[in-house]
């Protein structure tokens, strides 16, 4: 059988891999023994030099289906992993056919949900994880992504300043479609809230979770959640015409929430008394895009937002309010941002991504102030949360390091 490669941005280093012998054979050579999820097929996590994939053999119509669908959502800037490739015509040395082969970047510092409360998670950062897993589902929808399949284990979490953010690793389910109607969204809901449940109960049983959780209370607070921010984000509203102020009101509301309005309908009555808007289009990412303008940093939107917070603050302590924006921000990555990110000891520098370091940094600067009773210097905030805390963290980041994470199939 002739092998051949279907990849979007092809790495040479691919067509070495043991293509002719079953993936659950392939050896420690290449083989990384990570953290991954259940999943349905084989799926293994491989090195090629300085670059890390997950290989999962599934069918080959499947298989192209899905690694089309990932680059259509890569292409509208959701949040999902994007696909390298497809390997098909694959044969064992006695001539018998393999299974087709499914190839994905590994997305750097993530953990499947299990992993993180094998480090440690505990029942209070729930609702933060259900968030996260709300705010995927809520920008597939607006994106009319029908999932199909939403669920902890079809989801990878990264780290946002002190929360989590979600990115989808399995589209086998999943369609694009012209619109999605309500009762499709909500049949995603009804999918999301089962098997949910399911997973909670799972890690009770062993010995992740504590018993105390009500998985009830979890489930119904996604479906509450849900329905909170599709309205926030959706929902008409109408006002007099005297009160247009709302019109700037409601798109401060969604960049609060991380959102920015691509399109907003406004309709007035025909004597033009009353005002009716509604966003049409919204996109993610109104802090991220901020603070990349700002200063070139690219990192989880709730992270930007409060790096923007402290460059605010940077502003007022050195008064610096009448300067450009930019010059302050590019000032504040010269004298804090970078200095304290190069004080971060080399064996810990696969613990957290730099963004999430700064922002424990800035947390635990307020910690100190609060015990000793007036302000600490962020620098020596710094030197002692990577003394007593960064240092004894697990290494969830196992991920900065050649790493990765297998997607759940």
């Amino acid at each position: 059988m002739a092998l051949r490669i279907v990849a979007s941005r092809p790495d040479p280093a691919i067509i070495t891999l043991p293509w002719s012998v079953p993936l659950e054979e392939w050896g420690e050579q290449y083989v990384v023994p990570l953290p991954r999820g259940l999943s349905r097929h084989v799926v293994r996590i491989v090195r090629l030099r300085d670059r890390v994939y997950a290989v999962k053999e599934t069918v080959e119509d499947i298989a192209f289906r899905e690694y089309r669908l990932l680059r259509d959502l890569h292409r509208l800037g959701l949040p999902a992993v994007v696909p390298q490739g497809v390997v098909t015509g694959r044969g064992d040395a006695d001539g018998e056919p393999l299974p087709s082969a499914l190839l994905t970047e590994h997305l750097r510092f993530s953990l499947p949900y299990r992993s993180l409360f094998s480090h440690g998670l505990t029942h209070d950062s729930l609702p933060s994880l259900v968030d996260a897993l709300v705010v995927l589902l809520v920008r597939l929808h607006l994106a009319d992504f029908f999932w199909g399949d939403v669920s902890l284990s079809n989801v990878l979490f990264r780290r946002s300043a002190g929360g989590f953010a979600a990115y989808l690793v399995d589209a086998e389910t999943g369609e694009l479609r012209p619109s999605l109607s309500k009762s499709m969204r909500e049949y995603d809901v009804t999918i999301a809230t089962e098997n949910v449940f399911a997973e909670l109960l799972d890690l009770q049983a062993s010995e992740s979770l504590s018993h105390e959780v009500e998985a009830y209370d979890i489930v119904e607070l996604l479906e509450q959640r849900y329905a909170a921010l599709w309205e926030q984000l959706t929902s008409e509203e109408e006002f007099s015409a005297d009160e247009l102020w709302r019109i700037e009101q409601r798109i401060e509301q969604l960049n609060d929430l991380g959102f920015d309005v691509d399109e907003l309908d406004i309709v007035t009555d025909f004597d033009g008394d009353r005002v009716r808007i509604q966003p049409k289009v919204v996109e993610a990412g109104h802090h991220q895009r901020e603070l990349q303008g700002l200063t070139g940093l690219h990192v989880e939107d709730a992270q930007a937002r409060r790096l923007l917070n402290d460059i605010a603050a940077y502003t007022a302590h050195f008064n610096l309010g009448r300067e450009d924006r930019h010059l302050v921000a590019n000032r504040w990555l010269d004298d804090i941002y970078e200095p304290v990110i190069a004080m971060i000891p080399a064996d810990a520098r696969g613990k957290l991504e730099p963004a999430e370091v700064f922002h424990e940094v800035l947390a635990h600067r307020w910690y100190l102030s609060e015990q000793a009773g007036h302000n600490i210097d962020t620098f020596d905030a710094a030197a002692d949360y990577f003394a007593t805390v960064l240092t004894h963290k697990p290494d969830e980041a196992i991920t900065s390091a050649p790493a990765a994470i297998t997607p759940d199939a």
